[in-house]
């Protein structure tokens, strides 16, 4: 995270962010993620193949459990980028943002804990 400031005195300085400049917590790791998706795509894939040559149901489902944790592994690392990235920014900010950037990350962490 860099931030600047801009504006001639401290009472109208603006903080800019690279959160402002559309810049995302996993930037820095896009191709690693990209790569560990395109790996997660390869396991869906081999579960439509073992369910078209009917592999055994367990063994299916072995696979799916693998997929599963693929995926959850991905979405917290990605969680984790966002909180130091993204609210991070916020808290560099305050005021109201900080408060909206948790409340998202919180409805995240629960949408992520129902499945």
């Amino acid at each position: 995270m860099t931030t600047t400031e801009t504006g001639a005195d401290a009472a109208s300085t603006e903080i800019v962010t690279d959160h402002d400049r559309g810049v995302h917590g996993y930037h820095d790791q896009k191709q690693e993620h990209l790569k560990r998706l395109r790996r997660i795509e390869g396991q869906i894939r081999g579960l439509q193949r073992m369910v078209d040559e009917d592999v055994y149901c367990i063994d299916i489902l072995t696979q799916v459990s693998a997929s599963t944790k693929a995926l959850q592994s991905f979405a917290l690392q990605l969680l984790e980028e966002h909180l130091r990235h993204c609210v991070a920014d916020a808290a560099v900010k305050g005021g109201d943002e900080i408060d909206a950037k948790v409340k998202e990350a919180t409805q995240a962490i629960a949408r992520m804990l129902r499945t």
